[in-house]
């Protein structure tokens, strides 16, 4: 599908995010952060991905924000980071999509976002398991993921999210932080909090 400035693109692969809410994140029922602000991450490991005649197979994108209050209140802080596998066209690509011109999930992101720090060419050691799965890009950003433990047996949980209007995923699997470190343009912490899974489709529109 082509979105409105002509460029047919499509996206399918694997999301990893993280915050600095407490387990299940409010802002996904619309409430206010846990803790008042919002400190988050998206890591989109394509599978299989065509930006016009541009291949994005394999490669990953990041972007990684900062917020006073509720995401969707804007005033954010956010910096992208770009698969340094990919050559310049991809590079391109990339971040045209993540500058929200095209549609997208991007879109929102970038609506929400005040100040835009260079974005960082940087290498994605990634492994994708589920709530089994970790990034990392040395340096700069280290998450891993955990299913969240029953209080009583120690069990891991099966938790899910189904959400229709969900903006990156519609069916997520929500779980734990191991470890969830950026240490960019800016710098933050917040292991053993907020992390999820899920599969993702896109497409302009």
């Amino acid at each position: 599908m082509a979105t409105q400035n002509g460029t047919t693109w499509h996206l399918k692969g694997s999301i990893i995010g993280a915050c600095n809410c407490d387990w299940g994140c409010p802002c996904n029922f619309g409430a206010p952060p846990t803790y008042g602000n919002c400190n988050g991450a998206y890591v989109w490991q394509i599978r299989e991905g065509q930006f016009g005649d541009v291949s994005l197979d394999g490669l990953c994108m990041g972007w990684v924000g900062e917020s006073p209050g509720a995401m969707h209140l804007g005033h954010g802080t956010a910096q992208k980071i770009i698969d340094e596998q990919a050559d310049v066209s991809q590079r391109v690509a990339l971040l045209d999509l993540l500058s929200g011109n095209f549609g997208g999930p991007f879109e929102i992101l970038a609506s929400v976002t005040e100040t835009e720090l260079d974005p960082i060419i940087a290498p994605f050691e990634t492994v994708v398991d589920g709530l089994s799965s970790r990034v990392s890009v040395p340096q700069v950003l280290e998450l891993g993921l955990v299913s969240i433990k029953n209080p009583v047996t120690g069990e891991p949980e099966e938790l899910k999210l189904v959400k229709g209007t969900g903006f990156t995923s519609t069916d997520t699997e929500l779980g734990s932080t191991t470890v969830y470190r950026f240490t960019g343009g800016f710098s933050h912490e917040h292991s053993g909090k907020y992390g999820e899974f899920a599969e993702f489709e896109y497409q302009g529109d």
